[in-house]
């Protein structure tokens, strides 16, 4: 079982209780500017101020002209998707969407987990979108960038509207989060799914809560998502558990565990992906290891590296979600022996696209 260091011995002497990243000071591809603390300064910080305070989210609402994004990646089962946030708290240290804060210079680091946009018009620049002339339906991915669960949805409700939508317009969706808080918008996953036009996957990363609270501090906690996935199950939504991302020699020891819960819950299927490092998520991870897991450090990126052509990331198609050599060929041996021993059916969804009905701009359906 996982034993959790004293957080004053393992954590950097300014580090902020209840975030993922250790810090800013993470390279940046683009604008931004280093920020370093002065060395001197650092020295006598602990004792002069005390521990750090906890920083707190902000959000900025922003205005885009559309919400429905497209993409023709030849690796991923879905061609456009949502993100009705930018930035997510739930602070998942892995997280490989960080980078696109850099984009916006901010930091992937703390910035991404506490500086946070809010799409309000979501719901409505979609409808828009749908009645378009000549819009023709597939499934939207939801979750695919931040999650669309995080915590300020219970605040903005974005999520809820856009399946508000969705539902009145017979749209499927295709949502990915790591919060139960999906739970709350289960009346109308439920009414979707009896229409096939939903399917939910609940990623599950350990089933140590102290862990899950240095990799992911604000995402629900290990057995709330197991729980969420078995309301999901019991209200007859297609639920898969996904097992993202795998660490090696700090996460994989919990693969068989929770595909054995998963399984007895009743799922109707599972999979995995191990750890992604794109541009500024490498550091992050490193800096993160050093500083709760140095005893270990050194293997996990030895690891990572036999699995990706000796880098600490693949980018490519196909390649960056496909491991190679003899650790990849283990981890998915030990993932196929322990879907054999859940009984995991591994059965297929498909969302229907033939119920759809196009509203006008206006609010009202078409009536053809």
């Amino acid at each position: 079982m996982f034993r959790a260091r004293p957080y004053n011995k393992l954590m950097p002497i300014r580090a902020f209780s209840g975030r993922g990243a250790p810090s800013n000071a993470v390279p940046q591809r683009f604008g931004l500017a280093a920020r370093e603390a002065d060395g001197d300064w650092l020295d006598e910080a602990a004792g002069i101020d005390g521990p750090a305070p906890k920083l707190r989210t902000t959000v900025t609402e922003e205005h885009p002209r559309a919400i429905l994004s497209f993409n023709a990646s030849p690796d991923i089962p879905f061609d456009r998707s949502i993100n009705a946030y930018r930035g997510c708290e739930h602070g998942c240290v892995y997280c490989f969407a960080r980078p696109t804060h850099a984009y916006h210079d901010l930091s992937p680091g703390l910035d991404f987990e506490t500086k946070l946009f809010a799409k309000p018009d979501a719901a409505s620049l979609l409808r828009k979108t749908l009645a378009k002339k000549g819009y023709a339906p597939a499934v939207i991915a939801m979750g695919t960038n931040t999650d669309p669960y995080q915590p300020i949805e219970a605040r903005y409700r974005i999520t809820r509207a856009i399946l508000e939508l969705c539902l009145e317009v017979r749209h499927p969706v295709a949502i990915t989060t790591k919060s139960a808080r999906v739970l709350r918008d289960l009346d109308l996953l439920a009414q979707m799914a009896r229409m096939d036009l939903v399917a939910v996957s609940l990623s599950v990363t350990t089933l140590d809560p102290r862990l899950s609270g240095l990799l992911e501090p604000r995402a629900s906690a290990p057995a709330k998502r197991i729980d969420a996935l078995a309301r999901l199950v019991d209200a007859g939504v297609p639920a898969n558990c996904m097992i993202a991302p795998v660490i090696p020699a700090i996460t994989d020891e919990f693969m068989e565990g929770i595909v054995e819960r998963a399984g007895a819950v009743g799922v109707q299927s599972a999979n995995w992906i191990m750890m992604r490092l794109p541009h500024e998520v490498s550091p992050l991870m490193r800096e993160w290891l050093d500083t709760h897991f140095p005893d270990r450090a050194a293997k996990v990126m030895n690891t990572v590296r036999a699995m990706r052509g000796g880098k600490d990331n693949e980018p490519d198609f196909h390649a960056r979600f496909r491991p190679q050599g003899a650790w990849a060929d283990l981890f998915r041996q030990r993932f196929r022996l322990a879907i054999r021993r859940a009984r995991i059916p591994q059965r297929q969804v498909t969302l229907d696209c033939s119920r759809f009905r196009a509203p006008s701009a206006d609010g009202q359906l078409s009536l053809l």
